[in-house]
């Protein structure tokens, strides 16, 4: 069954995670708030494709910037420093497929039922750290 959480300002469901795929991937459907942007961070354990459902996605990988619109994806390899964002005035909704799984760990952890409610950032750390995640910056800046 699929289970919604907000997180830092992004309304995520977890469609399919570790115990529906054996571990082999995450399945998670994210709708980005105009402007909403990822800090640069790097996931070292996992990579991640994301298929633009709706909207507009631009995504730096490393130094490679691309705007992506419904029915574009991009592929996001283990370790490539990279930014998420929905820079225009519109809503994006995409899916993202993290694989091996681990991605739905933290949202599952860390996210809330409260769109107001901010996450525990020091859960949020510490449970990017155990699965490999690393934060490289603060919103807004790039890779």
């Amino acid at each position: 069954m699929a289970t919604s959480f907000w997180l830092l300002n992004n309304y995520l469901t977890i469609v399919a995670d570790r115990t529906t795929t054996d571990g082999k991937y995450d399945l998670i459907e994210g709708y980005f708030p105009p402007r909403a942007q990822t800090p640069p961070h790097r996931h070292t354990r996992y990579s991640e494709q994301l298929y633009v459902l709706e909207g507009e996605f631009t995504v730096w990988v490393g130094k490679d910037k691309l705007v992506l619109g419904a029915g574009k994806s991009a592929f996001i390899p283990m370790g490539a420093p990279h930014v998420v964002a929905a820079l225009s005035d519109r809503l994006a909704r995409g899916l993202v497929v993290a694989s091996p799984s681990a991605f739905a760990d933290l949202i599952a952890a860390t996210g809330t039922q409260n769109q107001d409610e901010a996450p525990d950032m020091e859960l949020f750390i510490r449970i990017s750290t155990e699965i490999g995640d690393e934060i490289l910056g603060a919103p807004g800046d790039l890779p």
